[in-house]
């Protein structure tokens, strides 16, 4: 399998990839912001067609959409109460720019689906060395703000009492996770960016006790279902997608079962 160019590209991508998701997706689950991920998935959409009716690379009209989005998005659904609304006003708004994008472009259909569906294995070199380095800003952007982010995410009361400024860590928060949704969508598309971002956090969440527990076990799941589904798409010649969503479903499902059974 990895004796070809392109197998090499897709697995060393998508493994870092893999890592980011299941690092970022731990904090999205303890914020309550998995609304959040699917959203930019919407606007990630809209910004990849927009790059391809400018002639840039999808990634780049990912990025610049979702960036310029993610903070507004996250003060408009800050209350709950109109969270819904927002999430279906923005989404609805955006998917429809995303096909009229596409429509203006004249692209054929192959370009809609790898933009929803994903396109792994056509990743170029050069797309290796780019999302290896946002990839690598990501997880360095974490580690910095590690023990900040912790604390906010899981006692945002405690933190506004030690006088930490969580609205500005809010807007850091969001911009990581914009970055992480659209380097995700180049595996499982914008249409199902949220599996990497927020399944394998979920099923840390039922193993782990700790932190640095769910940590390890969303990057655990999220690789597993990476190499997986890469390694069974190039076995049958079906959508990796398809994998990688299947095997990660299973994964939350034995976590539940497992969470259920020892709760009892």
């Amino acid at each position: 399998m990895l004796t070809f160019d392109f197998m090499r590209h897709a697995f060393v991508a998508s493994t870092f990839i893999a890592i980011t998701c299941g690092l970022i997706g731990v904090f999205v689950v303890a914020r309550n912001m998995s609304f959040l991920a699917h959203t930019l998935s919407e606007i990630g959409f809209a910004g990849a067609s927009f790059g391809v009716f400018m002639g840039i690379a999808p990634l780049n009209g990912m990025l610049l959409f979702t960036l310029l989005s993610s903070i507004t998005i996250g003060q408009m659904s800050a209350k709950e109460s109109r969270r819904e609304a927002s999430i279906s006003a923005i989404s609805s708004l955006f998917v429809g720019f995303g096909i009229l994008f596409l429509s203006l472009s004249n692209r054929n259909a192959s370009y809609a689906t790898n933009i929803l569906f994903g396109s792994i294995i056509g990743i170029s070199l050069a797309d290796v060395y780019q999302l290896i380095i946002l990839s690598g800003a990501i997880m360095i952007g974490l580690l910095i703000f590690y023990r900040y982010l912790v604390f906010d995410s899981y006692d945002p009361i405690g933190a506004q009492a030690q006088g930490l400024k969580t609205n500005l860590l809010s807007i850091y928060f969001l911009i990581l996770l914009a970055v992480s949704v659209s380097i995700a969508a180049q595996i499982v598309g914008s249409l199902l960016v949220f599996i990497l971002v927020t399944i394998p956090a979920f099923i840390a969440k039922y193993l782990a006790k700790s932190v640095p527990g769910m940590l390890a076990i969303s990057v655990a799941a999220a690789l597993l279902g990476v190499w997986l589904g890469l390694w069974l798409g190039y076995l049958t010649n079906w959508p990796v997608t398809f994998f990688i969503a299947t095997i990660e479903f299973g994964f939350y499902f034995i976590a539940l079962l497992y969470h259920r059974r020892i709760s009892r």
